[in-house]
């Protein structure tokens, strides 16, 4: 029973991010409604119309591809981006420090370039709202990123989700590997490069 209400809890709270539209909407207690007293069902995709739904991948991960080579265009383009990456919300430090540093690993093998949180020369802004969910002895990753202007105004989404088995006992977070935050990280930065390349950008 207990393992079934964590289920339910863990969906909802999925529901909630991929809703979201800002930092607000995660934060605020009273978005997540307790539980009904059957489980429900993960919709089958969770995209929204600015962005596309990253393919759940299984465990373990495999090593991020090597990108296709950008044209001088594009290479231009993610020269002159500045990315900035806002405080993870819903992940823990254990989590969040690999999930971190393959972000800045990545960006370099794109020619992208990231700033701290106090440099006023951001071109982007990328906000990332994170949950688990369990099931018998795997755990299920999901994300959002949001991508907003340096006025505020969100310009993409990124999201999807990252099932592996356990690595640790119990559930949620602290089965969690790096490798798994590693590999969301290299999905995030090819797919936000991605989308600079197609003219996200302007």
């Amino acid at each position: 029973m207990r393992r079934s209400q964590v289920t339910t809890v863990s969906l909802l709270a999925a529901l909630v991010l991929a809703a979201c539209t800002n930092a607000k909407d995660v934060l605020e207690p009273s978005a997540i409604t307790p539980p009904a007293s059957s489980a429900q069902t993960l919709p089958a995709t969770q995209g929204t119309a600015s962005a596309a739904t990253s393919p759940t991948t299984t465990s373990p991960a495999p090593a991020a591809a090597p990108a296709a080579s950008p044209t001088p265009t594009q290479t231009a383009v993610l020269a002159k981006t500045r990315l900035q990456v806002a405080p993870i919300v819903g992940a823990p430090v254990e989590a969040a420090g690999p999930l971190t540093a393959e972000l800045q690993t990545r960006a370099r093998q794109r020619g992208l370039t990231l700033v701290g949180s106090t440099d006023q020369t951001a071109t982007h802004v990328l906000k990332g709202y994170f949950s688990t969910m369990s099931e018998g002895k795997d755990t299920t990753v999901i994300y959002v990123w949001d991508v907003y202007d340096p006025s505020g105004n969100r310009l993409h989404r990124i999201n999807g989700q990252q099932k592996a088995p356990s690595a640790g006992s119990g559930e949620g977070w602290p089965t969690v590997a790096p490798a798994i935050m590693q590999s969301i990280a290299d999905q995030t930065i090819d797919q936000f490069a991605a989308w600079l390349g197609s003219g996200g950008a302007g």
